[in-house]
């Protein structure tokens, strides 16, 4: 079963793209607030009927405007779920899920209510509480367990764990994995939390005022961002500037000048020249962005001595828990600072003020030309 979804229009906001979600899949919508993820999931829902669009789960299609269909909400079988609950206040848990079941007498309406409770891990004791005698978690858990009481052909979740506090947010990331095993259903997930989309999504679709930049596994648009606005959206702090020279001679690998963003006087042309990969794109002579994944980096306890070997400074070092987050200034490349994550025992013995040879992987950069220009 595939959810398929393509919009178009400019009014009342601009919505431009198109994505598919398949069975047991969950696709992530990332972006700053105001890019349209939200509106997008309306339109999923029925809750916004686009200018021109269309909207189909397996054979059956909910939104074409090209033929005049539109289905409204209640016979879109989409189970929702909101950042702030949406539960009834003044019903009990086991209440709130019955609700989508009032089609069944009530002994079995409530029988499936406790089912569901059960299933997201609520105790009957839990289940017989209102609202407000439940935690943010729990209460997001109510939530959850409604939306599956539907039955539904597709999940949607709108941000549905940035209210809840971060010990709360673990056990609801491990019940939405959970769930995935056991309901081969589209699940599409909107949230501002890049951590969070990259951890549980099979991928992501960048957006940005209302566009669909880039769509793909959270792993492959690290690597290699469609441009730099999509390295910014997703929080890439390895991009520089540079100038692209051309073909290094060697089949399928060139030359890129390395700009420095502070450059403090030095001889351009003397800064470092990375022979990279090379898809036959980019002119010779164009400005480009390139970008590096803090994976690329290692670092090597001797002066440099290869290729792709830098000496550089550590000019910050921040110890979280098991992890170290460093940044390496560059001896060769004034201005120029180089981020990674460091972890095991060789953190221990990295300080602030430490010399170090950044060894940089060159098949792993990504180089996109700068537009405009």
């Amino acid at each position: 079963m595939t959810l398929l979804l393509e919009v178009e229009q400019a009014h009342p906001l601009p919505l431009h793209g198109t994505f598919r979600c398949e069975a047991g899949e969950l696709l992530a919508l990332v972006g700053p607030s105001g890019a349209g993820k939200t509106s997008m999931l309306r339109v999923l829902a029925g809750l916004m009927r686009p200018q021109r669009g269309r909207v189909q789960v397996a054979d059956e299609v909910w939104c074409d405007t090209a033929q005049g269909i539109f289905l409204p909400p209640q016979r879109r079988h989409v189970g929702l779920v909101f950042q702030h609950y949406a539960l009834m206040p003044h019903l009990s848990a086991l209440e709130n899920v019955a609700l989508p079941l009032l089609h069944l007498p009530p002994p079995e309406r409530r029988r499936q209510a406790r089912q569901w409770l059960a299933h997201v891990r609520l105790s009957e004791a839990q289940q017989d509480r209102l609202p407000a005698g439940l935690s943010g978690g729990e209460q997001q858990r109510v939530a959850v367990a409604r939306a599956l009481a539907r039955a539904p052909r597709v999940l949607l979740l709108d941000e549905p764990f940035s209210a809840v506090d971060q010990m709360n947010r673990e056990g609801l990331y491990q019940l939405l994995a959970d769930l995935r095993r056991d309901m081969a259903i589209p699940i599409v997930l909107v949230t501002h939390d890049l951590h969070e989309a990259a951890m549980l999504a099979d991928r992501l679709v960048v957006m940005d005022a209302g566009q669909v930049l880039q769509q793909g596994p959270p792993a492959a648009i690290h690597r290699a961002p469609r441009n730099a606005r999509v390295a910014d959206l997703l929080g890439i702090q390895n991009r520089f500037e540079g100038r692209w020279v051309g073909p290094s001679g060697q089949h399928g690998w060139g030359l890129l000048q390395w700009s420095a963003e502070a450059a403090g006087g030095i001889d351009v042309a003397r800064l470092p020249l990375l022979t990279v990969r090379d898809k036959g794109r980019i002119d010779a002579g164009q400005a480009v962005h390139w970008v590096l994944t803090g994976d690329a980096i290692t670092l090597l306890e001797r002066p440099p001595q290869a290729a792709g070997e830098f000496s550089a400074m550590v000019s910050e070092a921040r110890a979280l828990g098991e992890i170290t987050l460093l940044a390496l200034a560059l001896d060769a490349v004034p201005g120029a600072t180089l981020r990674l994550t460091l972890s095991g025992p060789q953190r221990l013995r990295i300080e602030v003020g430490a010399k170090v040879t950044a060894c940089v992987d060159l098949g792993q950069v990504h180089v996109m030309p700068v537009r405009g220009r």
